[in-house]
């Protein structure tokens, strides 16, 4: 089951939007603090609004766990914010130039080798206050 996860970190970190398609159903969800996506074309807005933002970032992956059709990895994230960049609340960071490096975790349930629901956290204070704003009001 993990095989499909470790190709779509292989093809984020190559920036390769269409071999991380190719890791997802056609009917896929991707669900983060910052956003709801729904199948592929939904999916692709998502990784483009992150390289766009990030152009450089990369994901290091420093633990897996399987079971089943689930795959969960922790992750640290690194690059420099470059772009425009969405947080939760719908509210956009202008670039500051500012290199991140914050940790997450992605969650994956997987069917017939391709990911189906793709779940994303990640530790936003760490983010924010990299970047210098504050965080959203809830």
């Amino acid at each position: 089951m993990s095989d499909v996860v470790d190709r779509l970190i292989a093809a984020v970190n190559a920036h390769d939007m269409e071999a991380c398609l190719r890791c997802y159903s056609v009917a896929a969800t991707m669900v983060g603090p910052e956003m709801q996506a729904e199948g592929r074309a939904q999916i692709t807005s998502y990784h483009a609004h992150v390289w766009d933002g990030i152009p450089d970032v990369s994901i290091t992956v420093w633990d897996r766990i399987s079971n089943g059709d689930r795959v969960a990895v922790e992750t640290t994230f690194n690059g420099t914010h470059t772009g425009p960049f969405l947080i939760a609340g719908g509210r956009v960071i202008e670039p500051s130039g500012r290199r991140v490096s914050f940790r997450g975790c992605w969650i994956f349930t997987v069917e017939d080798n391709l990911i189906i629901t793709h779940r994303l956290y990640f530790d936003q204070l760490e983010l924010y206050t990299q970047l210098g704003v504050a965080p959203p009001a809830s």
